[in-house]
């Protein structure tokens, strides 16, 4: 089956404590709420320490034009992406040996934080020596679910061509969409929440599990997927596209919905693949904010240690959006669970969609000595 062999994240320049966070977000929103010292409480509440910027937070002082805006966005992307698919592909703790940009056969690009036609992927192929033949498949308007669709679809793609080597690039700059005169109450969850990031991963075929001589004595494959629409559910999360930019959809019920729909939906994706919530040892989740990674333990009872890692990683760097998954699979796979291991990886979305995968560590040659 189609395994994981590498994962990389790229930090962007600018860390910004969440108290510096929340003294900004005040200052400028003082005036739209009567209630602004209640509402900052969000900022402590959400278990984010700090958060990860491609500008500055003087940057968020003024105001942008939606076309500056979606300039630096391109600009920034591209650099980040560069950065990202270089890591993924050198020697590291994942791989003994560097895969070069020739054998890629595909890039999955997922990003829903900007625009840009020709997409991202085009501009980092005239960056890095890949292939002119190499497949582009750039997916856009998936949102945080972005990150475990591109993983799906790389799975799909590989299933087809066993010796591939694909690419899944996720690139998210949210603070760019930040609307200082949204006086919204979605607006100021969305500002305490969302932070910027950018990950990549190598996924291979059967036949090319042995790129680069992966290092870890296990390695994720991926067994199986299931994808999730919840009919009419497209005002629960998104981007409302006005003059000034991008403009946060984001439901309050979204916790409440994760307890009653996701629970069911998991289920049915076990009871497919001949499987118990006793058999899932690594639970590699999309942390959407403490009240998603609560609603998760409550809606599939499962222990504070099996979100440990995503919590972790959204202490660390907040809600990226797409790229955040991948963090919490790069630092599941450094744990290096042993092989026999079983691990759901999953993330939630805009439409609103659910992304399952079912993976199994398998063990690799440097683990049985060959």
């Amino acid at each position: 089956m189609p395994a994981i062999l590498s994962v990389s994240t790229e930090i962007p320049p600018y860390t910004i404590a969440q108290e510096e966070t929340e003294a900004i977000v005040k200052e400028l929103f003082r005036e739209s709420f009567t209630d602004i010292d209640r509402m900052m409480k969000i900022f402590g509440n959400g278990q984010i320490d700090s958060r990860n910027f491609v500008v500055p937070k003087e940057w968020f002082e003024k105001d942008h034009s939606f076309e500056e805006k979606n300039e630096l966005y391109i600009k920034e992307a591209v650099r980040l992406g560069v950065n990202a698919i270089q890591t993924c592909l050198k020697p590291s703790e994942f791989l003994q040996e560097e895969v070069s940009c020739e054998e890629i056969d595909a890039i999955i690009l997922i990003s829903s934080s900007g625009f840009a036609t020709p997409t991202i992927d085009a501009k980092i192929m005239n960056e890095l020596p890949f292939s002119p033949h190499t497949k582009r498949i750039p997916i856009w308007g998936l949102g945080c679910a972005g990150g475990a669709v591109g993983v799906s679809r790389a799975y799909e793609y590989c299933r087809a061509y066993p010796e591939a080597k694909v690419l899944v690039v996720c690139i998210e700059l949210c603070s760019i969409t930040f609307q200082r005169n949204d006086t919204r109450k979605s607006n100021l969850v969305g500002t305490s929440l969302f932070a910027d990031g950018v990950a990549c991963a190598l996924v291979t075929g059967d036949e090319a599990m042995n790129t680069g001589k992966p290092r870890l004595p296990a390695i994720p494959t991926i067994l199986g997927t299931q994808s999730t629409l919840m009919p009419d559910s497209e005002d629960v999360m998104g981007w409302d596209v006005k003059n000034s930019g991008l403009h946060v959809i984001f439901s309050r019920d979204i916790p409440g919905i994760i307890r009653e729909w996701l629970r069911p939906n998991v289920e049915t994706f076990l009871e497919q693949r001949n499987l118990k919530h006793e058999d899932i040892h690594y639970f590699v989740a999309h942390p959407g904010g403490r009240k998603v990674l609560e609603a998760y333990e409550t809606a599939l009872n499962y222990s504070e240690q099996m979100t440990e890692i995503p919590r972790r990683v959204l202490t660390n760097n907040g809600n990226m959006s797409s790229p955040t998954v991948l963090y919490v699979l790069k630092e599941t796979m450094l744990e290096q669970p042993s092989p026999g291991s079983q691990g759901i990886m999953t993330a939630l979305g805009p439409g609103f969609s659910s992304e399952l995968l079912h993976l199994k560590w398998e063990g690799t040659s440097c683990s049985s000595g060959h």
